[in-house]
């Protein structure tokens, strides 16, 4: 994820910077980080470890992932208090901490990447290995997770087992390197930028899109709004779910290049919410009355 990511600007390197140095964690020779942060802390963090907290108020994991990426493994398995309290900068892009004695707000807008097993042992829809898990074991492992806290990720994307003989064969011949992506990345963040300058938006980036903003930088034809408000009424997606579908095919146009967002983008952006509620592509635009041809 880091080696696909725009390089920091001037200001965002600084104020990462500033995190760093309120920890001791910056080489005092330096006023700047060069690379943006990449966080994985362990699944055994505490709540002020991740959120931040303490006596005088510190940072933590997710503030020291600002402006990078804040990668969380067997997300199922963190505390409950600390995830749920991942909703405040996942929604507005920092951490208010509040203590006794004053109060803290430290910066935390990330990349929130996340990889979780689809039961306890982990086979649960494996075809060449059988789930032992009961049905309730399920359940309570995949309740772990809050509507609301999956509602604020965008992306939900089913990866299956990897083949031994794929393992074998080593990185496919065709598959893109990280630095092939990331000058597409960079082309579709340069978009955003001239877009926002263009149309005099305080967002400079899709992600921070909202209001009024995403509804000029991000507009709808008749027949894509229609496609979205039916299939929007299908999976009976929240408002927040419905404008972050819009940012997400917002983005995904900016990576084919292209100005209008159509009704591919939006289908792209809808089928990375789909694994979440176990409904198929076809699906979803047969209720929206639409006939398509897709291979996404």
């Amino acid at each position: 994820m880091p080696g696909i990511l725009p390089p920091l600007t001037s200001d965002e390197a600084r104020e990462t910077a500033v995190v760093y140095s309120a920890l001791g964690l910056l080489d005092p020779r330096q006023d700047r980080l060069h690379v943006r942060p990449f966080r994985a802390p362990h699944h055994t963090v505490s709540y002020a470890g991740l959120i931040g907290g303490g006596n005088p108020p510190r940072p933590g994991e997710a503030s020291l992932a600002h402006n990078g990426v804040l990668f969380l493994d067997e997300l199922p398995e963190f505390h409950r208090g600390a995830l749920e309290a991942l909703r405040q900068p996942l929604e507005a892009g920092y951490v208010a901490v509040a203590r006794v004695n004053g109060a803290a707000v430290f910066p935390a807008r990330l990349q929130f990447v996340a990889a979780a097993n689809p039961c306890p042992c982990g086979h649960l829809g494996d075809p060449r290995r059988a789930c032992r898990c009961s049905s309730a074991a399920v359940e309570r492992y995949q309740s772990r997770l809050s509507g609301p806290l999956l509602d604020r990720i965008d992306l939900h994307v089913h990866v299956g087992p990897v083949r031994p003989a794929d393992l074998a064969a080593g990185r496919a011949t065709d598959a893109e390197t990280s630095a092939t992506v990331r000058e597409r990345v960079v082309a579709a963040r340069d978009r955003q930028l001239a877009r926002a300058e263009r149309l005099g938006l305080h967002a400079r980036t899709n992600a921070r899109l909202a209001g009024d903003e995403l509804a000029a930088a991000a507009p709808l034809d008749v027949d894509s709004r229609k496609f979205l408000t039916r299939t929007a009424e299908r999976l009976a997606l929240t408002a927040r779910a419905y404008h972050r579908v819009i940012r997400v095919a917002r983005t995904v146009a900016d990576l084919d290049g292209v100005e209008d967002i159509d009704l591919r983008h939006l289908c792209e952006a809808l089928s990375y919410r789909l694994p979440e509620r176990g409904v198929a592509t076809s699906e979803v635009i047969e209720a929206a009355g639409m006939r398509m041809v897709w291979t996404g």
